[in-house]
């Protein structure tokens, strides 16, 4: 997950003097980079990574810096590359220029843009750019994995249980109502395509022509209506917004349909809270991990305990 503000990361905010040690052997074992003349600044804004803006022969690059955590976060690497390089082929996501497994660095091509906050996302304008880059990247090649927001949301909260890792109040109480929002899914499920499923405002970059996906670390093959949901939970759309993805992305809004977006919204936002806890117990990042889970979760309980859930997992399973 990312938070940057311009190109594929935040502005830079330390030159290649301060790196460390252990960044200049790392970006040193990338071949595209070794004993080559390059000039490394640090990109802020990562949660995961460590992410730097690379410049070599005139060319810029990121270069991202795994952190050894990620397999707590359910992270796959080499998926990771493999799902960009599907990602790039569909022209909506950055070229990958070298991946070296064994250090943990990916280098992607520079995107030169602006970077979407959630005001972006919540403008209408923007709406028909974004619809028009999900379907191009569900419409490329299957990714190698598979996404499912409801294992991960189980996977994350047995690593919370096994190490002592601050849970939610409350959060149990609403395993059984994700339950059954999995039953009310699984009714009208039409297949997976392959979907990026972390689409925080700051994974999208407009180049002023279009509209460029970056950050593919949970891609996997899911249900589009996760993509669109998890787009609106993420920046705390409005109900308009979602109906407008979803007849920009399917060309309609039956009641189904967006009520399945809605449901799966909830969902990123009650699995995601998980993913807060995790990095609040082992990131050692500067950032309030807890308090960014905790935004999510009291806007999931809201749901959980409010008037429309109801309705929402019986229209999910409606014909209309």
């Amino acid at each position: 997950m990312t938070t940057p503000t311009r190109g594929n990361g935040s502005p830079p905010v330390a030159g290649s003097e301060d790196l460390s040690p252990e960044v200049r052997a790392r970006l040193n074992a990338v071949p595209v980079l070794a004993g080559g003349a390059w000039h490394a600044e640090v990109l802020t804004g990562g949660l995961t990574n460590h992410n730097y803006a690379v410049t070599l022969a005139g060319k810029r690059y990121v270069a991202r810096l795994s952190n050894p955590t990620g397999a707590l976060l359910a992270i796959d690497r080499d998926a990771e590359h493999a799902c960009s390089v599907a990602a790039a082929s569909t022209g909506v996501a950055p070229r990958v220029v070298d991946y070296a497994p064994d250090v943990g660095v990916l280098v992607i091509e520079w995107i030169e843009g602006r970077t979407f906050s959630p005001e972006d996302l919540r403008d209408p304008a923007t709406a028909p750019a974004v619809a028009v880059a999900l379907k191009r990247l569900h419409g490329g090649p299957r990714f190698p994995v598979d996404f499912d927001m409801f294992a991960i949301q189980r996977r994350y909260l047995d690593v919370v249980q096994r190490n002592g890792y601050r849970l939610p109040q409350r959060y149990l109480e609403f395993m059984p109502a994700a339950q059954r929002i999995q039953r009310a899914l699984a009714v009208r499920h039409a297949g997976t395509v392959p979907c990026h499923n972390d689409l925080l405002a700051a994974n999208l970059i407009d180049d002023g022509r279009q509209v460029w996906l970056i950050d593919y670390e949970y891609a996997g093959n899911n249900d589009a209506c996760f993509e669109l949901g998890n787009l609106w939970s993420e920046s705390n759309l409005d109900d308009t917004r979602l109906d407008e993805l979803v007849e920009l992305y399917y060309g309609q809004a039956p009641r189904h349909t967006v009520a399945r977006a809605r449901l799966w919204g909830l969902m990123s936002k009650y699995g995601w809270t998980l993913w807060g806890a995790i990095q609040a117990g082992v990131s050692t990042l500067d950032f309030d991990f807890w308090s960014w889970g905790m935004e999510k979760y009291d806007r999931a309980v809201a749901e959980f305990d409010g008037p429309d859930l109801e309705r929402w997992l019986a229209d999910a399973q409606r014909e209309d």
